[in-house]
């Protein structure tokens, strides 16, 4: 329309006198002004629409800077002169008030996941052993489990025992077996998980071992046959050892669908349950006590021996 404008007043025939001529500067004017403001307004659009962010923005620019642009196109160009000065990698010239950021093409947003959640639960059984030590973990079934960050635990040797008797970490992990008595232990494992031998240590000794490969790895001293412990090796970041009582919590658990496992020195086979996370979910499990503990553990050769009570 402001085009057609421009034409009807350049078609229009000059008055002949003074009034007259005053009046045809001040058209000539506002012809010149017109079409100045829609040779820019073209151009810009032209170059924008041919990716040419800075002619677009050096266009809409000198547009915004014509004395009495009507508020209509002011309003319409300022927008899209700040949005193409940006593409082009440099900071806008003309500041777009807040009121009009409507205007300008935005993406559309992603929607915010949900917190993470803390899962808990209790577990039940176990036989003489009780619950306590259980390792639960959680898998995503409908998603990717991110791989863990491996951490450096210890493992003591206190008054002739692991301690902690049970010990989750995760895959990559270090764990330091410190010896705290003052006599010599020989801490191994013959497990399909992680075979290892520490040799002969004596107290006050730390000997560290990396754990690469997920499962449970049984613990022995070959100068002790009594001595027993477990390291549970997992490949998740979602897990937990039950107390005594048989109670855990997992933290940090993003809502969705899971497999969740529980392992238990007592029980033979592995518990799984499909589980879904969300707010306030819980989890209850009940394990065997199936599993014979060996009266004739192996030395680190593999051959058996007899339990040595007292020593």
């Amino acid at each position: 329309m402001r085009w057609l404008i421009a034409a009807l007043l350049l078609a229009a025939p000059p008055s002949p006198d003074k009034k007259g001529t005053a009046r045809d500067r001040a058209m000539l004017q506002l012809i010149e002004r017109e079409t100045q403001i829609a040779n820019l307004l073209t151009a810009g659009r032209l170059a924008w629409d041919a990716g040419d962010y800075a002619a677009a923005a050096a266009r809409w620019e000198a547009l915004l800077k014509i004395e009495g642009l009507p508020s209509d196109v002011e309003k319409s160009v300022k927008p899209f002169a700040a949005e193409a000065r940006s593409r082009a990698g440099g900071t806008p010239l003309m500041a777009v008030p807040l009121g009009e950021a409507a205007a300008r093409p935005e993406a559309p947003k992603e929607p915010r996941p949900p917190p993470p959640v803390t899962v808990s639960g209790t577990v039940s059984g176990g036989g003489s052993v009780g619950p306590g030590g259980a390792v639960i973990t959680l898998r995503r079934t409908d998603g990717w489990t991110p791989k863990p960050q491996p951490l450096t635990r210890p493992m003591l040797q206190k008054e002739k025992r692991f301690v902690p008797h049970v010990l989750a970490v995760p895959l990559g992990s270090t764990v330091d077996f410190e010896n705290e008595d003052e006599i010599f232990h020989n801490v191994f494992s013959l497990s399909p998980a992680a075979k290892f031998d520490t040799g002969l240590h004596k107290g006050g000794a730390r000997t560290p071992v990396k754990f690469d490969k997920a499962g449970v790895v049984e613990l022995l001293c070959n100068i002790h046959a009594t001595m027993l412990g477990f390291l549970v090796v997992v490949d998740t970041p979602w897990y937990a050892v039950a107390d005594g009582g048989g109670a855990f919590q997992i933290k940090g658990v993003p809502p969705g669908e899971y497999e969740a496992a529980v392992w238990h020195e007592s029980a033979n086979e592995v518990q799984k349950r499909k589980l879904t996370v969300e707010e306030g979910a819980q989890l209850a499990f009940t394990v065997a006590a199936d599993k014979r503990a060996n009266p004739f553990p192996p030395d680190k050769y593999g051959k058996p021996r007899q339990q040595q009570l007292g020593y």
